[in-house]
C-alpha cells in the first residue's frame, strides 16, 4: 500500500472529494506493449499463459476452516483436525488452537518460556474498520454510482458490496457484533454471525516480521516427529495485544490495556464456508485445485512478500548503485522490549524501524531467529549477505510511477535495487510478462499520493523497486500496466505469457479496508473472462494471497531461511488441467509459482542462491512435511496434463 497515503497496518484511506471524479473518468489506458511484442517460446506443458492474482491478508484456516473436499480427497484444516465442528463450534480437539499470554521484558524472544494459557482470549477489536460511509472515509462509498466509477473491476453482482458492511462502531474498541465477545474461550472463533454477516468489515490483525515470529512460537524444544520445526502458533492473541502493528519508536501508551492496539484477538477469527461464507472461494475449490500447503514466503506483511515473489530473495538497503549501505538508525528494527514493558518493542513500525542486518548476530532480534535455525536437526542457513540490512516490512519502492525518486516525498523508502528479478530471467529468454496493477494509470498522475481515489498498491509491485525497469520508460510501458489493459488483452487473445495481477486497495480483500467478498468479485471477473475467451485452453490462473494477515493457521511451517516461511495461505489453481476439486498437499510458497514459470518455459533461476534453487520436496509418511528442507514444490503435480484439454 502507498505508505504516504495509507496507514499500512490498516490501509485507512483518507479524504474523498467529488471534484476528483473527472480525474478518474478522463484516464485513458495506454496500448498494451506487452501484447504487441509478446513471443511464444516452447513450453513444457500446454500452459502458454500464467496469470497470478494476489489478494491481501487471509490465512488458509481463516478462509477454509470448515471446508470439506469431494470424496476421495483430504484437507488439513480446523474441521479435519477436530478443532472446530462444521457449525463453527469448538470441536473435541479445540485445545490444539489454544492461545497463551507470555512475558518478554528484557530481550526479544521468538518463543518465550514464561507462558500462561488464556481462559478466554482478549476480546477482538474493530481496529480500523469503516464505521460508516462518509466523505472522509471512502470505503465503503456513499453511493453505488460513485463506487462503480472509482472501482470498475468487479464482476457485476459484487458492486453492491462497495457500499455495504460498515461496523456502526468506533475504531479501536471491542467488536460487540461478535456473540459472547468477552467469553470466546481459549482459541479460534467464527467471525460471522447474524450480527456480523459475511459482507461486513472487521478488524485487521498485526502482520509484521518480528511479531509473526513471536506469534508462531517456533522452538526446537517443541519439535516432534510430526512437527519437526516446533512451531506452535499459540501466541497470536498475546502479540496482538502486547505490541500490535508497531510503535514507531514511541513509548507505550498509558494506560495500556488489551484493546489499546485496537486489535484484541482479531487474528483468531475464521470464516465458515459450510454456512455460506466465501462462496466463490468455495466454488473454485470444489471445481478446480486447492493447495492446503501453500505458505507466505516471509514472516510479516505485504511489501516483503511481494518482493520475495519477484526476486526469490529479500531486498537490502543500498546506495542506489548496487552497493550495500547502512540505513539511518531510526529505520533499523529493535524488537527488544522497552524498559518496564512486556513486549512493547523499542523501535518498530511503518514510520520507524523496518531493516535488520541478519548477518550480524549482535543485532537486536537477529540472535533469537538464528539460534533457532541453527538448533534445528537440519540447521537452516539464514541466507543473509554480509553487512546487508534487509527490508522486513513495508517501505515505499525507490521510484514513483513516473520514474521520479520516491525519496522526494518519503524517507521511508527502499533505495533503487540492482538485485536480479524474475523479469530479468523472462526477458532474457524472450518470454513476455506484465505486472497489471489496478489503478496504475491514476497513480502515475498522482506523485504526491493526495488523490483519494488512488488505491494502487506501490509496495506490491516488485518491479517498481528495480532500477533496470524504472529508469527505462520503454521497460515501464511494456511491463507495468493498469488492469484495463489486462481485460483488453484477454478479449483480444493477446495476453502476455506471464501476467501478475494486483487489485486496488478498495477490493484486494485486506481486512479493515476491504472485504473478502470484494476480492471474490475481482477474481470472478477475470476467471469468467478467461473461460469465455480463446485463451482458456492454454491458461493457468494462480489465485493466492500475499500473506496470512496475522490470522491463525494450524498448518505446518517449514523454516527455509531468516525470512520465513510463515503461515499457510490459500492457493487456487484454475485451468482446464486442474479441474475436479482436488486438494494438493505439496509444500509451497510464493517462490513455487516462480519455479513453475521457470520450469514451464525452460528458464534458469534468478540467482545462484535464490529460493528458486531449492529442490522439490521429498516426504515421508506426512505429505505436508518436507524431509529435505529447505524445499519448495514447483506445483507441476497440481496439474493433470494427460487429460482433455477442453
Amino acid at each position: 500500500m502507498q505508505c504516504g497515503k495509507l496507514y499500512p497496518s490498516t490501509c485507512r484511506f483518507v479524504g474523498l472529494a467529488g471534484a476528483l471524479l473527472s480525474t478518474v473518468m478522463n484516464l485513458v489506458a495506454p496500448p498494451s506493449l506487452a501484447a504487441e511484442t509478446q513471443k511464444h517460446p516452447t513450453t513444457a506443458t500446454p500452459i502458454q499463459h500464467v496469470i497470478v492474482i494476489i489478494g491481501e491478508n487471509r490465512s488458509f484456516d481463516h478462509v477454509y476452516a470448515t471446508y470439506k473436499p469431494k470424496s476421495g480427497q483430504t484437507v488439513s484444516n480446523l474441521l479435519s483436525k477436530g478443532i472446530v465442528t462444521a457449525e463453527g463450534k469448538p470441536g473435541p480437539n479445540a485445545k490444539l488452537a489454544a492461545q497463551y499470554s507470555a512475558l518478554d521484558k528484557t530481550t526479544y524472544e521468538i518463543s518465550p518460556t514464561s507462558k500462561t494459557p488464556y481462559t478466554n482470549i482478549p476480546p477482538p477489536g474493530t481496529q480500523g474498520a469503516p464505521t460508516a460511509p462518509s466523505d472522509q472515509f471512502p470505503a465503503p462509498f456513499q453511493t453505488l454510482a460513485v463506487a462503480k466509477l472509482v472501482e470498475p473491476d468487479l464482476f457485476g453482482k459484487y458492486n453492491e458490496y462497495l457500499i455495504t458492511g460498515a461496523t456502526g462502531l468506533p475504531n479501536d474498541v471491542v467488536d460487540t457484533r461478535i456473540p459472547n465477545v468477552r467469553a470466546l474461550g481459549s482459541g479460534v472463533f467464527p467471525l460471522t454471525s447474524p450480527a456480523l454477516p459475511y459482507d461486513n468489515y472487521a478488524g485487521s490483525p498485526v502482520h509484521r516480521f518480528y511479531q509473526m515470529w513471536q506469534q508462531t512460537d517456533c522452538a526446537v524444544r517443541h519439535a516432534t516427529s510430526t512437527n519437526p520445526s516446533g512451531c506452535l502458533s499459540d501466541l497470536f492473541s498475546w502479540v496482538e495485544v502486547s505490541i500490535g502493528a508497531g510503535d514507531n519508536g514511541n513509548p507505550q501508551p498509558k494506560p495500556f490495556t488489551n484493546i489499546t492496539t485496537g486489535e484484541g484477538s482479531d487474528g483468531l477469527s475464521f470464516f465458515n464456508v459450510q454456512k455460506g461464507d466465501a462462496p466463490y472461494m468455495k466454488y473454485l475449490a470444489d471445481n478446480f485445485t486447492l493447495s492446503d500447503n501453500m505458505h507466505q514466503s516471509v514472516m510479516g506483511g505485504t511489501g516483503a512478500n511481494h518482493i520475495m515473489f519477484g526476486y526469490a530473495d529479500a531486498l537490502w538497503y543500498s546506495d542506489g548503485k548496487g552497493d550495500i549501505k547502512t540505513p539511518p538508525k531510526e529505520e533499523i528494527e529493535n524488537p527488544n522490549p522497552q524498559k518496564g514493558t512486556n513486549d512493547w518493542y523499542d523501535q518498530d513500525g511503518y514510520s520507524g524501524g523496518s531493516y535488520s542486518n541478519c548477518s550480524d548476530s549482535t543485532q537486536p532480534g537477529v540472535t533469537a531467529v538464528e539460534n533457532y535455525l541453527e538448533a534445528l536437526s537440519t540447521p537452516i542457513s539464514p541466507r543473509c549477505a554480509t553487512g546487508a540490512y534487509y527490508l522486513l516490512n513495508n517501505y515505499n519502492p525507490g521510484y514513483l510511477g513516473n520514474g521520479e525518486s520516491q525519496f522526494k516525498y518519503s524517507k521511508f523508502t527502499l533505495p533503487p535495487t540492482e538485485q536480479p528479478h524474475i523479469g530479468d530471467v523472462l526477458s532474457a529468454a524472450g518470454v513476455s510478462y506484465t505486472y497489471f496493477g489496478e489503478g496504475w494509470n491514476l497513480y502515475v498522475t498522482d506523485p504526491t499520493g493526495t488523490n483519494p481515489y488512488d488505491a494502487y498498491c506501490n509496495i506490491c509491485n516488485p518491479f517498481q523497486y528495480a532500477k533496470d525497469i524504472m529508469t527505462n520508460p520503454a521497460e515501464v510501458a511494456a511491463h507495468i500496466q493498469d488492469t484495463t489493459s489486462l481485460y483488453e488483452d484477454i478479449d483480444e487473445g493477446n495476453l502476455p505469457a506471464v501476467s501478475i495481477v494486483k487489485p486496488s486497495g478498495f477490493v484486494d480483500g485486506h481486512p479493515a479496508s476491504a472485504k473478502l467478498d470484494q476480492f471474490e468479485g475481482f477474481v470472478n471477473r477475470i476467471v469468467n473472462q478467461v473461460q469465455n475467451s480463446s485463451l482458456w485452453s492454454t491458461t493457468a490462473i494462480f489465485i493466492t494471497e500475499d500473506e496470512g494477515g496475522g490470522f491463525y493457521d494450524s498448518g505446518y511451517i517449514q523454516p527455509v531461511d531468516f525470512f520465513g516461511d510463515g503461515t499457510r495461505i490459500p492457493l487456487l489453481i484454475v485451468s482446464p488441467y486442474s479441474t475436479g476439486g482436488n486438494v494438493n498437499h505439496s509444500y509451497a510458497d510464493h517462490v513455487s509459482i516462480i519455479k513453475f514459470i521457470e520450469r514451464n518455459w525452460g528458464l534458469g533461476t534468478i540467482g545462484a542462491n535464490t529460493r528458486d534453487t531449492f529442490p522439490n520436496p521429498t516426504v515421508g509418511s506426512d505429505p505436508y512435511v518436507p524431509t529435505n528442507s529447505p524445499a519448495l514444490d514447483d506445483l507441476f503435480d497440481a496439474f493433470s496434463f494427460g487429460g482433455d484439454k477442453n
